[in-house]
C-alpha cells in the first residue's frame, strides 16, 4: 500500500522534481491545497449516510445465504462457501476484518436478517468523518519580501549537508521495492524483449530477396500514366 501511494505521487511530481527545494515543495503545498478544495466540496455535497464509494459498495447483490444458528451463517458464493459470523464480526473472505465494511457476503447476510448495514461499517466511513477529514485549509503563502523573520532566523546560516558527491550522472530513476518488477525492454531494432537497440545483436537482413521477409513485395507496381513518365520507361 505505502509503494502504491509514493507511486500515485512520483507521477504526479515527475514534472517538478528537478526544482530546486523550495519551489519543490511549494508545489507540493499547491497540489494539497487543490486536491483539499476539491474533496471539501465533494463531501459537502454529499446528503447520505456513508460516502458515496461507501454507498456503491453497500448495493444489492444476490448470494444464497444458509442459516446455521443465530449468528453464523454459510454464504454461497459461486462454487466457494464463506463463514459469515455476525457475533465476532468477521468472515472467511477477511474483507469485512481488514476494510472494517461490511464484504459482499455480510451484506447477502443483512439482507435476510434485522441487522442494518450501516452498523457495521467503521465510523471512518461516515459523512461526518468525510467533512472533518478535508476541514483543515492549506492557507496562502504570500511573497518572501512581506515575510516578518525573527531576527535569530535569519542571522542563522544553514549549510549544505556534509556528503560526498558520487561521480557521473545524476540517478533520476528511483530504485524499485523489494518484490516489484520492472518492465521488460522491448529492442526497436528486431522487436524482442530483454534487450534494447545498443546491445542488439540479432541479425537482421539488410537486402531481403525473399518476397515474404520483404514488406513492400506484395504491393503493386504503379504503371506510368503522365507521357513524360512513359518516355522515361521506353528509354530505360
Amino acid at each position: 500500500m505505502t509503494t502504491n501511494i509514493s507511486e500515485s505521487l512520483n507521477a504526479v511530481l515527475v514534472k517538478v522534481r528537478e526544482l530546486p527545494i523550495t519551489a519543490f515543495v511549494n508545489e507540493i503545498r499547491l497540489l494539497c491545497q487543490k486536491w483539499f478544495h476539491e474533496r471539501r466540496t465533494k463531501a459537502a455535497g454529499c446528503t447520505t449516510m456513508m460516502s458515496k464509494d461507501v454507498e456503491t459498495k453497500l448495493e444489492e447483490r444476490k448470494d444464497r445465504v444458509i442459516c446455521a444458528d443465530q449468528y453464523t451463517f454459510d454464504v454461497v458464493d459461486g462454487d466457494r462457501n464463506y463463514c459469515v459470523d455476525m457475533a465476532l464480526w468477521t468472515c472467511t473472505c477477511r474483507k469485512f476484518q481488514l476494510d472494517q465494511l461490511p464484504c459482499d457476503h455480510v451484506l447477502a447476510v443483512v439482507r435476510k436478517t434485522p441487522y442494518q448495514a450501516y452498523d457495521l461499517c467503521s465510523l471512518y466511513y461516515t459523512r461526518e468523518f468525510w467533512h472533518e477529514t478535508y476541514r483543515g485549509v492549506i492557507s496562502h503563502i504570500p511573497h518572501i519580501s512581506s515575510w516578518t523573520i525573527p531576527q535569530q532566523i535569519s542571522e542563522f546560516k544553514l549549510q549544505p549537508p556534509d556528503v560526498r558527491t558520487v561521480a557521473g550522472r545524476r540517478r533520476k530513476r528511483r530504485l524499485p521495492s523489494i518484490g516489484e518488477e520492472l518492465p521488460t525492454p522491448k529492442c526497436s531494432r528486431c522487436k524482442e524483449r530483454g534487450h534494447n537497440r545498443a546491445t542488439c545483436q540479432n541479425p537482421i537482413a539488410l537486402h531481403p530477396t525473399d518476397k515474404a521477409e520483404c514488406p513492400g513485395s506484395n504491393l503493386p507496381t504503379r504503371q506510368p500514366t503522365h507521357p513524360s513518365d512513359q518516355q522515361s520507361m521506353q528509354q530505360l
